[in-house]
């Protein structure tokens, strides 16, 4: 049992991926009501030892744990070790920590319209100019966290409050697929 936690924990960051993909296009499909949307996500792993891990991983729910956004759910599938030897994983409780989910903060979003200038005979002819600035907070991102910090000190809000309302809002999300 401990080396299938150790399989499935290496496995996280290809669930993860795979969980943010999957919300990424389920959400897309929602607004454009084209194909159903599916909770679960098909993960693969391979340790160092060349030990393989096929499975799928399916969300029961997401739950804010000591201030961590968590994602619960089942992982059904096979672990095969290097030797060949098989040995199915069915119905293991699998809680994963959403790390991944980085917010960004739009900062500035400037459309300057075309611009004909005609200055004694010199002609200058400038098309439409976007600049959309976004900060991206992070570890490391100095000037990302300070510029979202700003921008989102008068929203009145704490940041426990935020997530449970992150929390909510992904568990309806889930519960409509």
């Amino acid at each position: 049992m401990t080396q299938i936690n150790m399989k499935v924990r290496m496995t996280a960051l290809a669930a993860l991926f795979a969980f943010c993909t999957m919300m990424m296009a389920s959400t897309g499909a929602m607004a454009a009501a084209s194909a159903p949307a599916q909770k679960s996500a098909f993960v693969q792993g391979a340790s160092a030892a060349g030990d393989v891990l096929n499975g799928v991983f399916t969300i029961t729910n997401f739950v804010n744990q000591n201030g961590q956004l968590v994602a619960n759910g089942v992982l059904n599938g096979t672990l095969t070790s290097a030797a060949g030897v098989v040995t199915p994983v069915s119905n293991l409780a699998v809680t994963l920590p959403v790390s991944s989910v980085s917010a960004s903060c739009p900062i500035l979003n400037l459309v300057l319209g075309p611009l004909d200038l005609n200055v004694l005979g010199l002609t200058v002819h400038l098309n439409q100019v976007v600049l959309n600035i976004t900060a991206v907070p992070g570890a490391g991102n100095l000037l990302g966290n300070l510029l979202c910090a700003v921008a989102n000190l008068l929203n009145g809000s704490n940041l426990s409050g935020v997530l449970n309302t992150l929390v909510a809002d992904l568990n309806s999300i889930l519960a409509a697929l």
